[in-house]
């Protein structure tokens, strides 16, 4: 059993309400369980494959989940992106390698499934491309209708190109992510549509999910998670499942978790090194790295805690250290991420550099969404195909042979 709990003020919703926000004080809504009726034990997932639905006695699914079988991503050792680094327990977990191509897919798989459970008939994001993509996806399985709102000329082609193939309303709108976030969440509320963005808190339940996959590859807690942040969902849900877990004396301690963001996108980590007790937006954010463009993150209040509660660290990174470490990855681990999965890893550099890591921590780098999602930034930094005859020859004058 289940119940939703304003994360504030602790008033206590049915898991039937169809609501986002505590409507008693506007803040934020958690998902809690009765953990003392879990008859379970590790060892009884660890007999599952590993997936999003080996933790279900974890997740507020009861019926049959709408599936692409996401989830059960790798977890590479950065050998020697770690080397380079003074870091020999570094690792990524790549959840570009999800059915759509990106973290997302764990969100919507709950997310959807619940859209079924309380009997709602279309769903609905707002997007910076990733969650449209797997909106999409999701509800094409479901057999729902879905609208997607993206600001225009803000979201990178592949995941365009997805959101339109799976069949979803695309509508483009001449504003930021945060004003097509307010407006489509007024369409959900007026016109009975779920809305499905992380403020959402039954989608946050199924990213919770890539901490457990961690800590059962890794065969115990790391000492940091790091992760990249736009709206703050990833890492507050991750802290949030983990907390669980410790509950249930699965685990002894919390890795601390570690945020990441562009610089030119930074609002939880000025209220993280200034002390602030919540965030000022940005007004006008920027930066290469489309899927963490959000300047009025809305788990903010959830991720300050997740941060603070852990002795984790924020940091920001240009876009030329995201796009570095992107092409590091790649050439380096053959691990091809978008911009804003390489923000992590680009994050742990600058934190060594900084003299602010240990360098024995067993750290693990969400990458969170995969190298085709934006294929225009890639193409811009790389050199072109050399063109030569077809002679053997000349094949063998442009590779110096």
């Amino acid at each position: 059993m289940h119940r939703l709990v304003c994360i504030h003020c602790k008033k206590v919703y049915s898991p039937e309400s169809v609501i986002y926000t505590c409507p008693a004080c506007g803040h934020l809504l958690a998902v809690e369980y009765d953990l003392d009726a879990i008859s379970l034990s590790r060892s009884d997932l660890l007999a599952r494959p590993l997936s999003v639905w080996r933790y279900r006695e974890l997740l507020p699914v009861t019926i049959p989940p709408v599936t692409l079988q996401e989830g059960g991503t790798p977890l590479y050792h950065l050998k020697r992106i770690g080397e380079s680094l003074g870091l020999p327990n570094l690792y990524a977990k790549h959840e570009g390698m999800n059915p759509t191509g990106s973290f997302k897919d764990r969100g919507m798989t709950l997310g959807v499934s619940m859209a079924l459970q309380l009997n709602m008939k279309m769903v609905a994001c707002a997007s910076t491309g990733n969650t449209s993509a797997s909106l999409a996806a999701y509800a094409a399985r479901a057999g729902i209708p879905a609208v997607v709102l993206l600001p225009a000329g803000k979201v990178a082609l592949g995941k365009v190109a997805q959101a339109l193939m799976h069949g979803a309303r695309v509508i483009s709108v001449a504003g930021n992510f945060d004003r097509t976030l307010e407006m489509v969440h007024d369409l959900c509320i007026s016109h009975g549509i779920y809305l499905l963005n992380s403020v959402n808190p039954y989608r946050l339940e199924g990213q919770k999910t890539i901490g457990y996959e961690v800590i059962d590859q890794l065969g115990d807690v790391p000492d940091r998670l790091v992760l990249p942040v736009g709206n703050a969902g990833n890492i507050s849900a991750v802290h949030k499942g983990l907390t669980e877990w410790q509950s249930l004396g699965w685990i002894d301690s919390l890795p601390m978790m570690t945020g990441i963001q562009a610089e030119g996108s930074a609002p939880v980590v000025r209220a993280i090194k200034g002390d602030l007790p919540e965030v000022v937006p940005d007004v006008n954010p920027e930066t290469v790295a489309t899927a963490i463009r959000i300047g009025a993150p809305v788990n903010a209040e959830k991720a300050l805690r997740a941060i603070r509660q852990t002795g984790g660290l924020a940091e920001s990174v240009t876009d030329e250290e995201i796009l570095s470490m992107q092409r590091s990855l790649a050439q380096m681990e053959g691990i091809g991420v978008e911009p804003a999965s390489a923000a992590s890893v680009a994050g742990i550099k600058k934190l060594v550099e900084m003299g602010a890591i240990d360098p024995d921590e067993r750290i693990v780098c969400v990458v969170t969404g995969h190298l085709l999602k934006d294929p225009e930034t890639v193409i811009k930094q790389c050199s072109p195909p050399t063109e030569i005859d077809a002679t053997l020859p000349a094949l063998l004058s442009a590779l110096q042979l």
